[in-house]
């Protein structure tokens, strides 16, 4: 026991079945101090907070919370003692109000035992003008971006008292801007005495903001450092065990008539507003197209309008000359177009489906997993052991969990090996790297680019505008439902870039 620590987990073991996620795991913790967890997908940074978090009971070991020995059974024991977490993938009910969710489970009541909604909405606008966020308590959440439903997460769970905040991979759908938003807001947290948890596959985050970096590969604390005086590869190497190379080689390309065009498109939300205005964009073969902008901005209604999933209003979606607007998933599919979406657990996976029904999802029509509407099962099983093993997806042999069972970075990794395993014409990639390590993102990096040399086509939609410039040949900037600009990604300039992210002019 230490009193200069907040979180104190000793000899953590924890077992999910036979597979053991967590072997004598060891996290100390200063009160005060910014912490950041460090580790592959599926490596058990997640496991780890969400046991310290009442989620997942543990076999072995010992957790102390301010230096007193604790054993939560929910996470309403976790927010009791002070602790809050900002899960990865929120846990936000969409069709309610921002105050509604805010204070969903820790409803105060007024008069004859109504919820004191007018008490509420005081003390979180309080909050949220003490740590400067732009919240609309009145919005609902469907209609609000992914880095304002994370801003909703971090109130939550201010409100609710917390004083050890724990966040699960949180800048991985945030825009540079947000993320500096973000990182700020953390150190605001430790300034008042706060003590902060951080999941993250982002090196220079940790250099950034961390002060201490525990870091755990394949369900083993291999070493606690100090961040100062770490750079980005010595803490990859320990992450993964190897040098990472960090750079991405490409062959120049040769020029090619376009294989996709996308003319004058114009599409309008659910709620019938104009979310792309006369939009025109080419991929040709071989070429990696990467879209940059602010989330919010077309992004996702481009996405949607290529796969079918909302109408367009006017324009034109083709590829090999052949128009697919308005049509369906599978024609587009059917034309050789394949996407890896933005949100894999609600547009990517069947999460109560195994891995390997997940991986030929897309393909059970295909003669050599199908005969006469039955499911050839071994040879099912064959292709999703052989895509499991080539994409290094985690646990090793996990052709019959289901995926709600792997880490998100594994989930994606079974979204893009399905993906690249139906050889495509073209990949539609949202967002391909979101929550995975270092190592992985180092793998799908190298397998986009395979694909490229393949003469393939691929659109990259990513807030990440580092990854954007390190894939792409050319870079289209996306504000307001516009092309504001397409540039060569070897001339490209960071500062014009986002001067036309943000609505300013060339």
């Amino acid at each position: 026991m230490n009193a200069a620590h907040a979180i104190e987990m000793h000899g953590i073991v924890k077992r999910f079945g036979n597979f053991c996620a967590l072997d004598e795991v060891e996290l100390e913790v200063k009160k005060g101090s910014i912490h950041a967890i460090l580790g592959e997908n599926g490596a058990g940074k997640t496991t780890l907070m969400n046991i310290l978090y009442g989620l997942y009971d543990y076999n072995k070991g010992q957790i102390l919370v301010h230096g007193k020995e604790v054993h939560f059974k929910s996470p309403r024991d976790a927010i009791h003692a002070g602790i809050g977490m900002v899960h990865q993938h929120f846990k936000l009910i969409e069709p309610y109000t921002v105050l509604q969710n805010i204070v969903l489970g820790y409803e105060k009541k007024g008069l004859f035992g109504f919820i004191d909604y007018r008490k509420a909405r005081k003390e979180i606008e309080a909050l949220i003008k003490a740590y400067h966020f732009k919240i609309d308590l009145d919005a609902k959440v469907r209609d609000i971006s992914v880095g304002m439903q994370q801003r909703v997460e971090i109130v939550k769970a201010l409100y609710r008292g917390a004083d050890i905040l724990i966040f699960d991979e949180p800048t991985a759908v945030l825009t540079p801007q947000e993320i500096h938003e973000l990182t700020g807001c953390m150190k605001n947290m430790t300034e008042e005495g706060k003590t902060v948890i951080i999941i993250t596959h982002k090196l220079e985050e940790i250099t950034q903001c961390a002060s201490r970096c525990t870091i755990i590969r394949r369900g083993k604390f291999i070493t606690e450092v100090a961040v100062d005086g770490c750079d980005t590869k010595k803490l990859a190497s320990l992450m993964v065990g190897r040098e990472v190379n960090f750079s991405v080689k490409k062959q120049k390309k040769a020029g090619t008539e376009p294989m996709f065009e996308i003319r004058n498109l114009t599409v309008e939300d659910r709620q019938g507003i104009c979310r792309l205005s006369d939009l025109s964009l080419e991929v040709h073969h071989g070429e990696i197209v990467g879209i940059a902008g602010v989330d919010g901005n077309g992004q996702q209604e481009l996405f949607e309008a290529i796969s079918s999933l909302i109408m367009v209003k006017s324009g034109t979606i083709t590829i090999h000359s052949k128009e697919i607007q308005n049509t369906d998933p599978k024609t587009m599919l059917e034309n050789g177009i394949t996407v890896i979406p933005e949100d894999r657990q609600k547009d990517g996976l069947v999460l109560d489906f195994t891995v390997a029904e997940n991986l030929i999802s897309q393909n059970l029509s295909a003669p050599q997993f199908s005969r006469h509407g039955f499911l050839k099962k071994p040879e099912i099983m064959a292709s999703s052991a052989a895509l499991i093993e080539k994409y290094d997806i985690r646990p090793s042999g996990c052709s019959a969990l289901k995926c709600r069972a792997l880490s998100g970075g594994n989930q994606q990794k079974v979204i893009i090996a399905r993906a690249i395993a139906r050889n495509p014409d073209l990949i539609i990639a949202v967002q391909p790297t979101r929550g995975m390590d270092v190592g992985a993102i180092e793998f799908v990096h190298k397998a986009l680019i395979e694909e490229r040399e393949k003469g393939k086509g691929i659109l990259l939609i990513s807030l990440d505008l580092d990854e954007i410039l390190k894939l792409s040949d050319r870079v289209a900037i996306i504000s307001s439902g516009h092309i504001t600009g397409v540039f060569d990604a070897q001339d490209a300039d960071k500062g014009k870039i986002g001067t036309l992210m943000v609505g300013g002019k060339n």
